[in-house]
């Protein structure tokens, strides 16, 4: 009840506080209209302000639903403006001039023009790069590339600036782990192998663009020490009602294939939109783990297991916006999917006292079958409160996720001339899953004077999740419950925050300063054993940016945050998951939240050259880790908290335009990690490598309308936490054509070409011997089309960044 009251007292001062900020918000002095082409209002055009005596930018703005803008400019000058919009040629305005006795000017009504006029004598190309560099992100844009057709979004990912898949679909940016993938702008509340399975159901097809902020401001949740990665699905940007249907076919071992429909509908007052993708998934993987398990003698483990696995996914999206009028609107939203796969698997391990000598064998037989269903509900409002852009906008968000894991094993031991050891054994799990969402959150922007713009929210958010292991074991020809496994695990969260952000705009520097702050009261009930752990606690995350303009070419900027990351939901579950006897999975619910100081420094040259140089130390760092089980002579995977985790980074991009058909970008980062615990499992850990990614894409235009791709990457060896990785490398190809007046295109990609992509590690933990090869199933040929319908001139749907994102994120799908 304490925890309610807070949260209605800092709402009352917010909205107490906005009022007196909304009275005082200053008005534009410059000001203009667009219109379009069929002389209506234009809204959501961009408008640049220049300075007349040396083009540097002044301000940035967008028209409103009246396709009106506005300035707020001190002291006198001349100025002019350039007005974009997609579809339409960048607008060019007459010069003006504000004097000290006239300081109020109106540019009057501009006119976009379409790119589409005049096509059939002159040819308009407008394709945006591989790679943007964004003052605070890095934009990779997908929609463009034919390499990425048919790919699912963690292979689109997995070919980002800076970003790594490893073996078990961790994600990592800049070299650490820890990264929090939004879609939309929406947190997706889930684990970081349930993102990467929401990740693999999704095509490449929906993708727009990939946003990388390594240093979020104090806006978004603190979570997420490596940054955000926020994934932008297409959206439609013409009205009237129009959409795409698109389909895929893949092939390597297996064949697999997507295919969908994306729907857009808008009037004056309404606009509805929604689109369904299916998917069919299918990939064999190889497994092979050689150790030596410590003992008098020593007994030499050699593991060889194959798995296929098959995945059928729905995933959707519905949604609509009321205009109420012209600066108020609220909007529905409702997302989610229905999958459901199977993943059959023979392991067969050889036993001895060396790796030459068997004395005894292994086979396990298993079969794992999935059902994840999730579906979200959004209600959000938005009022533009002025014509600077002050608005407030608010979100409340319901989520019910509902999962099912059942998992059925043989398990045969046998002497090493074949005869059976004892009978075989015969266990299954069937862990049901539930988990709750609800979240609301407040946003408000305002400009306090010419140079100073306020940013506010608050934001609560309550979890619970309720997993059920039911556990049994095949004995004198009946299933009965196994009372060592069998458990149920709930896990309740409850965080609720509050944030603000000043930025300063100076001559040629801007300064932004913000502090979030965040309560967390957590419990986790290990119900059969009656196991509780529960935490509250308080934390304050700061956020400092600093954008210095040297010149119109050269611009420096230095960036400092502290985050959090609490672990996820599947990481505190401490249920076992076996691949067989000597190999498994559990969780810890002991697990602390790791804290992060992140340090940023970056340098732009000529607005698409940009090295970026970071440091970062991490406390209590939440780390995936092997260690032994010596009673059991097993090698298990579970999380830990380490000591401390520093990592040094270097990222340079450089776009190369090679000749008129040929351009080429490269991405090096070069990167140092250094873990450190006193006592991990009974010993002290210490490691520390430099390692570095190097990936380049080479694009050249054939013909207009048709272009082709070749993409590399290569990722040099590496230790991370108790793992010490080898090198992997990559080369992908493909071929794109545009067709039916541009209104489809086809496109063909073949991913890795020589098959060469594949994981190999051994242990950095101190006193334990092993190495792992896994290969999955990467050259992979797709051919992908997509066709476009319906009218050219539907505004986007608008994209909404909900309330439930953060938690999302920490889920299974």
């Amino acid at each position: 009840m304490k925890n309610l009251y807070k949260i209605a007292l800092i709402i009352t001062l917010f909205f107490a506080t906005t009022q007196v900020f909304a009275q005082n918000t200053p008005k534009p002095n410059i000001s203009g209209v667009i219109l379009d082409e069929h002389d209506k209002p234009a809204d959501y055009v961009t408008v640049v302000l220049f300075k007349a005596t040396d083009s540097s930018i002044v301000k940035t703005a967008f028209t409103d639903p009246n396709g009106s803008f506005g300035f707020i400019v001190a002291g006198k000058g001349t100025y002019f403006y350039k007005a974009s919009n997609m579809g339409y040629k960048t607008l060019k305005s007459k010069i003006i001039t504000v004097t000290e006795d006239n300081q109020k000017i109106d540019f009057g009504t501009a006119k976009l023009v379409a790119t589409a006029q005049n096509l059939k004598d002159v040819n308009v190309a407008v394709t945006k790069p591989l790679i943007e560099r964004k003052m605070d992100k890095i934009v990779m844009n997908v929609s463009n590339s034919s390499i990425m057709t048919g790919s699912s979004a963690l292979e689109v990912l997995q070919k980002a600036p800076g970003v790594t898949v490893d073996q078990n679909d961790k994600i990592s940016m800049m070299g650490k782990q820890g990264v929090l993938i939004q879609l939309d702008g929406k947190q997706t509340y889930m684990s970081s192998a349930d993102v990467a399975n929401l990740l693999r159901n999704m095509q490449s097809s929906d993708i727009e663009s990939i946003e990388l902020i390594t240093n979020p401001s104090s806006k978004y949740d603190a979570s997420g020490n490596s940054g955000i990665i926020n994934i932008k699905t297409k959206k439609n940007k013409n009205g009237g009602t129009n959409g795409s249907v698109n389909g895929s076919l893949g092939y390597g071992k297996n064949l697999r294939g997507n295919a969908g429909i994306n729907l857009n509908h808008r009037t004056q007052k309404l606009n509805l939109f929604g689109n369904y993708n299916y998917g069919k998934f299918e990939r064999d993987n190889l497994i092979a783990i050689d150790r030596i398990s410590n003992g008098t003698p020593d007994t030499y483990f050699m593991q060889v297991g194959e798995s296929n696995r098959k995945q059928y996914n729905n995933n959707f999206k519905a949604g609509l916006d009321y205009f109420i009028d012209k600066k108020n609107t609220i909007g529905v939203l409702v997302n989610g999917y229905f999958n459901h796969g199977t993943e059959a698997a023979v392991n067969n391990t050889l036993i001895g006292p060396s790796f030459q000598k068997i004395d005894s064998t292994l086979i396990s037989n298993s079969l794992q079958t999935n059902k994840y269903n999730n579906i979200s509900y959004n209600l959000n409002y938005k009022s533009v409160l002025d014509t600077a852009g002050s608005e407030i906008s608010a979100d409340v968000d319901y989520s019910r996720y509902n999962g099912n894991d059942g998992s059925d094993y043989a398990n045969d031991y046998l002497f090493a001339n074949g005869s059976r050891i004892r009978p075989i054994n015969y266990i299954r799990n069937n862990t049901p899953s539930i988990i709750d969402i609800k979240a609301f959150k407040v946003d408000y922007n305002v400009s306090l004077s010419k140079t100073v713009k306020l940013e506010a929210g608050v934001k609560s958010s309550w979890v619970k999740t309720d997993n059920d292991l039911q556990a049994e074991e095949f004995v004198n020809n009946n299933w009965q419950n196994d009372v060592r496994r069998s458990n149920q695990f709930v896990y309740d969260e409850n965080v609720n925050a509050a944030y603000t952000n000043v930025n300063k705009q100076f001559k040629n520097t801007s300064v932004q300063i913000g502090l979030r702050m965040e309560q967390t009261n957590s419990k986790g009930n290990l119900i059969t054993t009656n196991t509780v752990v529960k935490r509250s606690y308080w934390d304050f995350f700061p956020t400092l940016f600093v954008q210095q303009n040297l010149s119109k070419n050269n611009q420096l900027g230095f960036s400092y945050s502290r985050r959090i990351d609490r672990p996820s939901y599947d990481a505190l579950n401490p249920f076992i998951y076996y691949l067989d006897q000597y190999t498994y999975n559990k969780g810890n619910p002991f697990l602390n939240p790791q804290y992060t100081h992140n340090f940023e420094l970056s340098y732009t040259l000529l607005q698409k050259y940009m090295l970026t140089l970071g440091y970062s130390r991490v406390n209590d760092v939440i780390a995936e880790v092997i260690l032994p089980d010596e009673a059991q002579k097993a090698l298990y995977q579970t999380n830990a908290n380490i000591a401390t985790n520093i990592s040094y980074s270097a990222n340079l991009n450089v776009p190369v335009q090679i000749t008129k058909w040929w351009q080429t970008n490269n991405n090096l980062n070069v990167f140092y990690l250094s873990f450190e615990s006193p006592n991990l499992a009974g010993r002290a850990l210490k490691t520390g490598k430099t390692s570095f990614q190097f990936k380049s894409q080479q694009t050249f235009t054939i013909v207009n309308g048709f272009t082709a791709e070749l993409n590399g990457n290569y990722e040099s060896p590496l230790d991370y936490g108790t793992l010490s990785l080898k090198a992997r490398y990559s080369i992908d190809a493909g071929l794109s054509k545009t067709l039916f007046n541009k209104k489809a295109s086809l496109k063909l990609a073949l991913s890795d070409v020589f098959n060469m992509s594949e994981n190999n590690l051994s242990s950095a933990y101190p006193g334990l011997t092993y190495t792992v090869h896994q290969k999955n199933e990467t050259r992979v040929g797709r051919i992908s089309f997509t066709y476009r319908f319906g009218k050219n001139e539907i505004k986007p749907a608008r994209r909404r960044s909900t309330g439930t994102e953060s938690e999302q994120g920490r889920m299974k799908n």
